[in-house]
C-alpha cells in the first residue's frame, strides 16, 4: 500500500489517489490522526497500526509514503475546538515526524525535524546550495525598508522547470540542467524536487527550487509510481538477503 499524506483540500493529491487506486494508493489526511486505532511503538513496527482513509491497517502493509504536507495546519482541523487547533496541529506534526522516521519503506521525501516534506529551505538557502554544486545562479535582491512590506523578487514569466523523481528527470530542458537538478536534490538529501531555471538551455541560471511537485502532471505521477515500484522491489530483495544471511 502506497500512502499519500496530504490535506483533504489537496486536489492534486486526491486526483493522484483516485487515478492510482488500483495500484493500492490511499490518502491519509490530518483527520485520520484523530481516529482511534493508532498504535505507534518506537523501534518496533511489527505490532504498530495506523489509520489511513478512516480504516485501521497494520503498518507493515505500507510499502511507500508520499508526503504532501510541510506541517499539519490548524486551519484544517475543523473537528477540533478552535482554541485547541494550534496545539493539536503542532502535536500531530511532531507525531508524524516520529512515525515517518520509524518506517523502513521508500519515502518521498523523508521528514526533517522542522518539515514533513524534507529540507524545506528558503530561497537564499537554495541559491547557496545551487552555487555550491556548480550551478550558475541569479543573485537574489531584497529591499527591506522600515515600515514597508518586504516583497519577493518576481520570477521571470518564461522560465523552465525540471522535476527530479529518484534518478529520473521530468521536464523539457537541456541534459546539463537535469544533471544539475539531481546534484541539488542530493545536496538537499531529497529524492523529489522541482527546480526552476531561467530558461531550458544549458547556460540557464538557477532561480529557485521547491519540494512541492505537481503530481497532477501525468508524467510526474507515473514517475512517482514507478519509483515506488522499483524501490519496493529493491527493499524486498534486500530483506530476503538479510533473512538468508
Amino acid at each position: 500500500m502506497l500512502v499519500v499524506i496530504a490535506s483533504k483540500y489537496d486536489k492534486s493529491a486526491r486526483s493522484f489517489v483516485e487515478h492510482s487506486a488500483t495500484d493500492g494508493v490511499t490518502l491519509l489526511t490530518p483527520e485520520d490522526l484523530s481516529v482511534v486505532g493508532w498504535r505507534h511503538h518506537l523501534g518496533n513496527t511489527k505490532n504498530s497500526t495506523a489509520v489511513v482513509g478512516g480504516k485501521i491497517i497494520e503498518v507493515a502493509q505500507i510499502t511507500g509514503v508520499l508526503t504532501r504536507l510541510p506541517v499539519v495546519f490548524p486551519e484544517e482541523l475543523f473537528h477540533i475546538v478552535p482554541n485547541d487547533r494550534s496545539y493539536v496541529a503542532a502535536e500531530m506534526t511532531a507525531f508524524l515526524v516520529s512515525w515517518l522516521n520509524t518506517l523502513k519503506c521508500p519515502m518521498l521525501n523523508r521528514p526533517t525535524p522542522t518539515c514533513l516534506l524534507g529540507s524545506n529551505w528558503r530561497s537564499p538557502q537554495w541559491i547557496y546550495a545551487a552555487a555550491q554544486v556548480g550551478m550558475s545562479v541569479r543573485p537574489l535582491h531584497e529591499h527591506i525598508a522600515l515600515g514597508k512590506e518586504n516583497l519577493p523578487e518576481v520570477i521571470p514569466k518564461y522560465s523552465a522547470t525540471v522535476t527530479v523523481v529518484g534518478k529520473r528527470f521530468i521536464g523539457e530542458v537541456d541534459a546539463t540542467l537535469a544533471t544539475q537538478a539531481r546534484c541539488l536534490a542530493d545536496a538537499a538529501g531529497v529524492e523529489l524536487l522541482t527546480v526552476q531555471f531561467s530558461k531550458a538551455d544549458a547556460d540557464a541560471e538557477f532561480i529557485d527550487a521547491n519540494l512541492w511537485a505537481d503530481i497532477s502532471q501525468p508524467a510526474i505521477a507515473t514517475a512517482i509510481l514507478e519509483y515506488f515500484i522499483a524501490e519496493g522491489s529493491y527493499a524486498g530483495g534486500r530483506r530476503q538477503k538479510e533473512r538468508r544471511g
